[in-house]
């Protein structure tokens, strides 16, 4: 794959067989961005499980202590009380029959879906429009709960999804350059935290073969695990 000039030069600055430190790798992730935007940051995981396997197939949400900069538009299927709560909490858009409707037509103008349990049967209808698009609501994620103001909420302020692929690799965003070493380390931190607690009693051998920071465009970063444990 041919790279372009800057990704080559900052490129030059890592050193592809260290494992850096988190205050290291994060110093280097400003170093090697190279947009003229505030690039996002993530981390990649690539585990030694078998998504094939149920109980390797991990997905979940987690809130970043810091958030990731970025403002999620969120959608809210549910009546009465409820669209009441998801309005007062926040949601850019609410709504039950209608707003699946509207869906349905080709709106697709927000980020993340939440749904009250009485309105999947109907919101089901529409899972392989959705579902490509990674805007189901899962119960595991917390997107489909009768507790909507909780998860607009939570959503708001720095919640993200995360899901294995066919290979048992899992990317995430943790923040933007801008946010500095500290907070992408804590972030980085918490999420680390997580994919070590879910780790599946079936593993054998090395659970963590590698972990990776990036900034968008920007060259990989290899991790030492060990300093994501303090």
């Amino acid at each position: 794959m041919k790279r372009g000039k800057k990704y080559v030069e900052a490129a030059k600055l890592v050193n592809k067989d260290k494992r850096y430190s988190t205050s290291e790798a994060f110093d280097l992730v400003a170093k090697t961005s190279t947009t003229k935007f505030d690039a996002t940051v993530e981390i990649a995981f690539r585990l030694n499980i078998d998504p094939r396997k149920a109980e390797q197939n991990l997905r979940g949400a987690i809130v970043l202590p810091h958030g990731t900069g970025k403002t999620q538009r969120v959608a809210v299927i549910a009546r009465g009380d409820k669209a009441k709560e998801a309005t007062q909490a926040g949601a850019d858009y609410v709504g039950d029959s209608d707003l699946i409707a509207k869906i349905a037509g080709g709106f697709f103008d927000f980020d993340v879906m939440v749904a009250t349990p009485d309105m999947m049967a109907e919101l089901g209808k529409l899972g392989r429009v959705l579902g490509p698009k990674g805007l189901m609501p899962n119960p595991k994620t917390g997107t489909v709960t009768m507790d909507v103001a909780k998860a607009v909420h939570e959503i708001k302020n720095g919640k993200i999804e995360y899901r294995v692929d066919k290979v048992g690799n899992i990317q995430a965003p943790i923040g933007k350059v801008s946010f500095g070493a500290e907070k992408l380390a804590d972030n980085a931190k918490a999420i680390y935290q997580t994919m070590n607690r879910l780790k599946p009693t079936t593993v054998k051998g090395v659970y963590m073969k590698n972990i990776t920071v990036s900034s968008t465009m920007g060259p990989g970063i290899r991790l030492d695990e060990e300093s994501l444990k303090g």
